[in-house]
C-alpha cells in the first residue's frame, strides 16, 4: 500500500511497549503529521514523548479497541501486535512494526496462524524462545521505513 503524506491523517502508536516512540514523534513532527499515542493508565509517563496521548483502561484489549475505533483509511499504525495489525489492514491502514517491518494483507494470515499455533503450544506447557531483543539495527530500519513512507 502506498500512502501519500498529503492524505495521511494521523499516525497511531500502540504505545505500551513501543521502543520507538521518540523516533516516531520526531518524524511526525518533521513531516507535520499528527501523532497519537495510545497507552494504558499503567504506562502513564511523567514526561511523555511529544504528541497527543490517550490513556485507556488497563484491560487487555483496551488500547487495541481504542485504536480500531479511531483509525481511518490512510492512517499509519505502529504496533508489534499481529492481531491488531490483522484487524487494521482491511481498513486501509498502513501498519508497521517498531522493528521496521511492514505488515501486508497478503502475509498477515500466515503470521496470525503461527501466532495461534504458538499459543496452542504454550497451553500445553511448551514455550519457544520468544521474540528477539530489540536491537539498534531494528531502530535504524524503523526510522528508514517510516521516513521513506512519509517522504513519498
Amino acid at each position: 500500500m502506498t500512502i501519500n503524506t498529503e492524505t495521511v491523517r494521523s499516525i497511531f502508536v500502540d504505545a505500551d511497549a513501543c521502543p520507538v516512540k521518540d523516533d516516531a514523534s520526531k518524524l511526525a513532527d518533521q513531516f507535520n503529521i499528527r501523532i497519537i499515542f495510545v497507552a494504558s493508565y499503567q504506562h502513564r509517563m511523567n514526561n511523555p514523548t511529544k504528541g497527543q496521548w490517550i490513556y485507556v483502561d488497563s484491560d487487555k484489549e483496551s488500547a487495541d479497541l481504542y485504536i480500531l475505533n479511531h483509525i481511518k483509511k490512510g492512517d499509519i499504525l505502529i504496533s508489534q501486535d499481529i492481531g491488531l495489525a490483522g484487524l487494521a489492514l482491511p481498513k486501509g491502514v498502513l501498519v508497521i512494526s517498531p522493528t521496521g517491518r511492514k505488515y501486508e494483507e497478503s502475509t498477515i494470515q500466515t503470521a496470525l496462524d503461527f501466532r495461534y499455533l504458538a499459543a496452542q503450544e504454550r497451553k500445553k506447557g511448551r514455550y519457544g524462545k520468544g521474540p528477539k531483543p530489540f536491537q539498534g539495527e531494528d531502530r535504524i530500519r524503523f526510522v528508514e521505513l517510516l521516513s521513506s513512507i512519509l517522504s513519498n
